[in-house]
């Protein structure tokens, strides 16, 4: 067996995880996070589009995340419609000025002009995404290459700072937290991408979920990279097989709320 396909044993009590999940998932728990700006829109194919945009500004600071997608999602209004009607240079002079960390509004144009043209090529990103995912694969992973690169197949578009790149072993937690509200559905995921099925969602992996898989034993690698990622993933499933990031949002309000701790979903 060797080191990417080690399972390490799991110290979370399951009980407790249900607990936790049971507490967290409801909506009066969103805020401050970019998922929030995905109920204001009903119609899936302005969901979709604004969960691509509210993910793909989801780093650095929150108050400036919510900022930046607000201002973005704020001047689509409803996005399909206007992509669909838009030009490229359309795009570049309505997101001139915006800026996010190192990312400006060319790289926003850039990943909604390559999103129209996914559009246009298949009628919906889900459309796109699950012609690109096949039963044989374990995870979303190989599908998410492949959609990520048809984003960024217009001429200009290319890999910018909103557009991670999975095929170089990145965690890409953004993409990966854009899927899970996409693909789950409960109090606080909207769903609406049934084709996917959420066994095979990979959990979004950053420094604080890395930390907090290594404090329940699901992994002893150092980096929050792709393979820690793959790890922690099938240490989730063997809790829940179906739903392996389903504690995902739970176990990321611990430090955000300040009034729950790790210990409690850990055996005494």
């Amino acid at each position: 067996m060797t080191a990417s396909e080690k399972t390490n044993e799991c110290w979370a009590d399951p009980a407790a995880l249900e607990r936790l999940y049971r507490r967290y998932t409801r909506r009066t728990f969103v805020h401050p996070d970019p998922l929030e700006f995905l109920y204001a829109y009903e119609d899936p194919g302005n969901r979709e589009v604004a969960g691509l945009v509210a993910s793909a500004l989801a780093f650095g600071g929150v108050k400036q995340i919510l900022t930046s997608a607000g201002t973005v999602l704020e001047r689509l209004g409803k996005p399909r419609a206007t992509l669909m009607d838009a030009s490229r240079r359309d795009l570049e002079r309505m997101f001139a000025g915006v800026t996010h960390r190192w990312a400006d509004g060319s790289d926003v144009a850039a990943l909604l002009w390559g999103t129209r043209h996914v559009i246009d090529r298949h009628g919906s990103l889900r459309a796109c995404f699950e012609d690109a995912l096949s039963p044989e694969h374990e995870t979303v992973h190989p599908a998410l290459c492949r959609f990520t690169g048809e984003l960024a197949e217009p001429k200009g578009c290319g890999y910018n700072s909103l557009l991670p790149c999975p095929p170089r072993g990145s965690a890409c937690k953004r993409l990966h937290l854009f899927l899970r509200w996409m693909v789950r559905r409960d109090r606080v995921d909207p769903g609406g991408w049934d084709g996917v099925p959420a066994a095979k969602l990979l959990m979004p992996m950053d420094v604080h979920m890395h930390r907090i898989a290594r404090r329940l034993g699901m992994t002893d690698r150092a980096s929050a990279d792709l393979e820690t990622a793959r790890e922690v993933t099938r240490g989730f499933r063997r809790l829940v097989p179906d739903d392996p990031v389903k504690y995902d949002f739970a176990l990321s309000r611990l430090g955000i709320r300040g009034d729950e701790d790790l210990d409690d979903v850990l055996p005494t």
